[in-house]
């Protein structure tokens, strides 16, 4: 099955912001469902794309899910010290969901980190339930670096992963 990954187009901002605000629903991963403030951060693809590359997953002319890839010193960086590249946002529609678009995304973010001069790691942050995106990060080789676990908001501890290069 042939995947795509390539950089979003302006076009298609509603589409992926709609693809990764249903997706971070339908699994769970929004402590207040539709009244979460993140689900703004999640739909605004536009402001992401302005700060980071904003990548998609498409089969057959079809958005699959899409990641938002922080080079070093980007804005959206949460974690990543300054010889790290970061990924954030990884989300894959559900029908696209066992096709490989989520780990496609992922190596492409890893591929962008290598051509980097000076990066030596990539590093993400995740919840807990996102058990579907363990098992890619464990597949390639990142490993969990719990010393850098983190809390954006009271009550929600992101785990933090990190694959040297």
């Amino acid at each position: 099955m042939d995947i795509t990954i390539r950089p979003v187009r302006p076009a298609e901002y509603a589409e992926l912001g709609g693809i990764t605000a249903q997706a971070y629903l339908a699994d769970g991963h929004l402590d207040f469902n539709e009244d979460d403030a993140y689900l703004n951060v999640l739909r605004d693809v536009a402001g992401r794309a302005a700060l980071a590359e904003v990548l998609v997953a498409e089969r057959d002319g079809r958005i699959l899910g899409g990641v938002t890839f922080a080079a070093p010193g980007s804005p959206l960086a949460d974690i990543a010290g300054p010889d790290e590249a970061e990924f954030r946002m990884l989300a894959v529609a559900h029908e696209g969901r066992g096709q490989g678009a989520g780990e496609a995304l992922v190596r492409a973010c890893v591929e962008r980190a290598r051509a980097i001069e000076g990066v030596s790691a990539v590093v993400l942050s995740t919840q807990r339930s996102m058990a579907g995106a363990h098992r890619i990060y464990a597949r390639l080789g990142f490993v969990r670096v719990p010393e850098r676990d983190w809390a954006p908001i009271p009550g929600l501890t992101l785990l933090a992963y990190r694959l040297k290069l």
